[in-house]
Formats: C-alpha cells, sequence, structure tokens
C-alpha cells in the first residue's frame, strides 16, 4: 500500500469510473499523521484514568474529531491537493488538528477554547476546500459543522455539566449535516443533483486506501504503548515473551481486517454510486470505524500498563481495557462487515464475547490475559477461514464473499 502522487483531476465532483483510480498522495498520509497524533493524546488520557466518565469523555471528543478527519477524507478524494494553494491550505487544516491534539490533556480545563478555535481553523478550512466544486451549496454542511465547533468552542469557557452539554450538542449538530444537504438540490455544471448525491460520487479505491492507512498509523499506537510500557523494565526472557504475545495480539487485530476486509469494501463501495455509496461509505468508514479506532485507544492504555507488570495481577480497569478495547473493536468491524455485507460475521460476534471472558485471567496474572486474548483472536480467524472455504464457488477477490 505504498502512496504515490494523485493525478491531477478536475474541480468536479463526478468521477471518470473507467479512469485508473487515484491514490493517496504523500500530503493525505502526512496528514493523517497529524491526525493520529489526537489518537495518541486520548490514549494517554485513558491511560491516567480508566474510568467510565473519562471514557465517555474520550468518546464525544473523538466523536467530534473523527467527523472531521471523515469530511477531509471525502475533500481530498474530491478536491485533490495537486496545487501549491490546495496544499498551503491544507497545511492550515494540519495545524489545527495538531493544536487540537496539544490541547487534549486539558481540554476539559485551561486549554478548552484553545481546543475549540483550533477546530475552528479546521472546520473553515474544509469548507473553504470544499466550496471549490459545491460552491454556494457547501452552506449546507459547512454551517452545521461551523456550529458544532462554536459549540466546542463554547464548552472550553464553561466547566461541569454544561460542557459535557455542549460537547454532546456538537455532535448531534455534525450528524445534522448530512441530513441538510441531503434536503438542498444544487446546480451542478450539466446536471441537478443534491449535495450528499455528489458528495458520494467519490473514487473508491483512494477512499478505502486511506482509511486503510489510517488504520495502519493507529496500529502503530499499540505498538508505542508496548514500547512505553517496557521503558524502564530489564529487557529479560520473560518481557521478551510478553512483548511477543502483545505484538502477536495486535498482529490479529491487524489480519482482521487487512486479510479480506479491505478488499471486499472497495468492491462494494464500487458497486454503488451517488447518495447510496455517500451512506455505505458513512456506515463502514464513519459509524464503524469509530469503535475499532476507539478499541485500538482503549487496548494501548492497557498495553502500557501490562507491559511492565506482566508476572504482576493487572487492576480490574487495565485487565477490562485490555479486553474491552479488542471487543470495541470487534464490534465494530463487526458493524463495519454488516454495513458491506461481508461474510462470515457469526465469527466476529462470538469473538467479541469470548475475549471479554479473559477478563477474570487479570486476576491471574497480565500474561495470562495477553495469552487468552491471543488464543481468541487466533482461533475466531481459523474458524472464518475455515467457513470461508466452505462457502460456495465464486468468492471475490481474495476469496471474501459479498452479498448484495
Amino acid at each position: 500500500m505504498t502512496a504515490t502522487p494523485a493525478p491531477v483531476a478536475s474541480d468536479h465532483p463526478a468521477s471518470d469510473e473507467k479512469a485508473a483510480p487515484r491514490r493517496v498522495t504523500t500530503l493525505e498520509l502526512f496528514f493523517d499523521l497529524v491526525f493520529v497524533f489526537t489518537i495518541t493524546q486520548l490514549t494517554v488520557l485513558l491511560a491516567d484514568d480508566l474510568s467510565f466518565v473519562q471514557v465517555g469523555r474520550v468518546l464525544l471528543i473523538f466523536a467530534v474529531l473523527y467527523w472531521m478527519y471523515g469530511a477531509y477524507a471525502y475533500l481530498t478524494n474530491q478536491v485533490p491537493p495537486e496545487n501549491l494553494s490546495r496544499r498551503v491550505i491544507l497545511m492550515v487544516g494540519m495545524f489545527g488538528f495538531l493544536t487540537c491534539a496539544l490541547a487534549i490533556p486539558k481540554v476539559f480545563g485551561v486549554d478548552g477554547v484553545a481546543f475549540g478555535l483550533a477546530f475552528l481553523v479546521v472546520t473553515a478550512v474544509h469548507s473553504a476546500l470544499y466550496a471549490l466544486i459545491h460552491r454556494k451549496y457547501v452552506l449546507s454542511f459547512a454551517v452545521p459543522n461551523l456550529a458544532a465547533a462554536g459549540c466546542v468552542t463554547a464548552a472550553g469557557a464553561v466547566r461541569g455539566n454544561a460542557s459535557d452539554l455542549l460537547w454532546l450538542a456538537a455532535v448531534l449538530l455534525q450528524q445534522l449535516a448530512p441530513v441538510v444537504s441531503g434536503r438542498i438540490t444544487g446546480d451542478y455544471g450539466q446536471s441537478r443533483a443534491r449535495v450528499t448525491e455528489n458528495v458520494g460520487d467519490l473514487d473508491p479505491a483512494h477512499f478505502v486506501e486511506r482509511h486503510g492507512l489510517l488504520l495502519i498509523i493507529v496500529f502503530g499506537e499499540s505498538v508505542v504503548a508496548i514500547g512505553a510500557g517496557a521503558a524502564g523494565t530489564r529487557l529479560d526472557w520473560g518481557l521478551a515473551a510478553g512483548i511477543a504475545l502483545a505484538l502477536a495480539l495486535a498482529v490479529t487485530l491487524w489480519w482482521t481486517y487487512f486479510g479480506h476486509d479491505e478488499s471486499a469494501a472497495e468492491h462494494a463501495l464500487a458497486a454503488v454510486t451517488g447518495i447510496r455509496r455517500f451512506r455505505l461509505g458513512m456506515r463502514a468508514y464513519y459509524y464503524s470505524f469509530i469503535p475499532m479506532l476507539l478499541g485500538i485507544a482503549i487496548l494501548a492504555a492497557g498495553l502500557k500498563k501490562a507491559i511492565g507488570h506482566l508476572g504482576d495481577a493487572l487492576p480490574t480497569a487495565a485487565g477490562v481495557a485490555l479486553a474491552g478495547g479488542v471487543a470495541v473493536y470487534l464490534l465494530g468491524d463487526l458493524c463495519f462487515r454488516l454495513s458491506l455485507r461481508i461474510s462470515p460475521m457469526f465469527f466476529r460476534a462470538l469473538g467479541a464475547l469470548a475475549v471479554l471472558a479473559t477478563i477474570p485471567l487479570a486476576g491471574a496474572s497480565a500474561a495470562a490475559e495477553l495469552l487468552g486474548l491471543t488464543l481468541v483472536m487466533v482461533l475466531m480467524l481459523v474458524a472464518e477461514e475455515n467457513a470461508r472455504r466452505r462457502q460456495r464457488p465464486g468468492p471475490s477477490s481474495h476469496g471474501e464473499s459479498i452479498t448484495h
């Protein structure tokens, strides 16, 4: 999955299905690296406090931020950063995301307003670039998005329940954007169409590759957590075995998506167009990806706590984070498969339940829980592969079956 420069594209959202698919540019990959720092900061929040209140706040922060990341993924798919002016403006958006990330540790304290103002920059840059193809119709989703950024900024100026409610209002306003866009019909050159229909006329190969690269970078967070947990600990055979277990667990999570799901997702998106492609992309790569990405962040927080204490019993919160992170990821991946009708699905649901059964192993030792989690994931993947082989002839690319 090598990022290569994108060819020059027009400013019109309609795509040529016969043309060679665009690839993710190095600038887009750079943008993703900056965005993933926000997930790193959220992992720090969770590692410091694994309470339900903190998890809820992390979910609110991530839902708001990931909405705009997804908006930029749609943006650069249709308005590729191919010239100097677009690249410079996109870098301003990167600055906004980086500032948001730096403000996350104290977003519910002294840095709340700074976070909100940076998020306003992120939202304004997105609206400005998308106006290149949507012109005045960009207001149909820019206004709700900017209002959401305003709520986040206001939340930084207050404390307690009022702040939490403003964050919730921001999430709801963002969800309103596609509803408004779906009711507005615009004049796009030779035809008239709803705004969301044109937003959905994207390049499936580029869109899937972009989110796959994001997922790879987020998986890197689990590797960083292993290193952070091992820092200051003597590297003996026991620690090496624990690191191997933790890495094997991360690899099984990687396999669940990149083994078959990525290629199947591209086929599913390519099979529909316009508003149907937009809705399918939203269900698969926003609503389903949120628990997948958060699950990795929660797992990383648990790994950070576990690696340095492999022979010791884990605190309850850390044990729940290890198994819960994997379970949340699998539930998100199950939703992803349901959205795109990728089979088999049963084993993902069974796996999500089975990994939770490993939580009591944390009372014995961190190593015991890691071993249990890894075994569950390996057995799930083996069972899926056997089921896939028993499917009727004529599977799609890489042996994956898609039902439309």
